[in-house]
This record gives C-alpha cells, structure tokens and sequence, in this order.
C-alpha cells in the first residue's frame, strides 16, 4: 500500500474568521461610536441616555480591535496580549459604568449588553489565541 500523501501544514480556518469578525466589529465600533461623538444631532438622541466616557472608550477601542484583529491575521503573539489588554480595559469600562449608574446616571440597558458582549468576545479571543503564534517565545 503506497503511504498517504503528505498535507501541507496549514493553520486552522478559524484564527482567520475570528480575525475577520474581530475587524469587522472594530470598524463598526468606530463608525458608530464616531456617530455619536462626532454625528448629527440624531445620532446623539438615537443613542438615548449614553454614558460619554463609555462611548469614547468604546471609540478609542475600536481602533485597538482594528490592530488587534491585524495581529491576529497575522498569527502574532502581540495581537494575543493585545487582546488580553482589550478585555481589561474593558473590565475596568465596566467597572466605571457600574459605578456611574450606582450614582443615579440614566443609562441605556442596551449598554449593559454591548460592554458584557465586548468583554467576552475579547475575553475569548485573548484565551484561543494564547500560545498559537508563530512568533511565540
């Protein structure tokens, strides 16, 4: 019996659909957190009752996640501890929107979501990404 032809060594389909994903929502991310820091006057009162540092961080975040998401396509280790800060920052956002709204703010429950989904989602990343670099050391 001949042996079986050898495959070529090819990573896994799926660090290229999260890095997809993990782009996709950075750029979304940005665009809408510019809408309402930056928009028309309906962006802002579409965006109900928002926290503003909530809004900025997610802003700011978005562009993390775009270089993240890079990293990720790229199989960088970087982009393994990026995604582990982004989930922090994001846990200390949290901490800061609970505190806030503890204090009487008006807040949209749809925010209690987005920062819940945002912290998993990274949190995933940062955990299936861990020690699959290439350039792991």
């Amino acid at each position: 019996m001949p042996p079986e032809p050898t495959r070529p060594a090819t990573s896994p389909l799926w660090p290229k659909a999260v890095a997809t994903l993990a782009f996709i929502f950075g750029i979304l991310t940005i665009f809408s957190g510019g809408n309402v820091l930056f928009g028309p006057p309906q962006a802002r009162e579409l965006a109900g009752n928002y926290i503003p540092f909530v809004v900025w961080f997610n802003f700011l975040a978005g562009f993390a996640y775009v270089i993240a998401a890079i990293g990720l396509w790229l199989n960088r280790s970087w982009a393994n501890r990026l995604a582990a800060a982004i989930a922090l920052a994001t846990a200390l956002a949290i901490l800061g929107f609970a505190i806030t709204i503890t204090r009487g703010s008006a807040f949209e429950m749809r925010t209690v979501g987005a920062l819940s989904f945002r912290f998993l989602f990274w949190t995933a990343i940062a955990m299936l990404s861990r020690g699959r670099a290439k350039d792991a050391v």
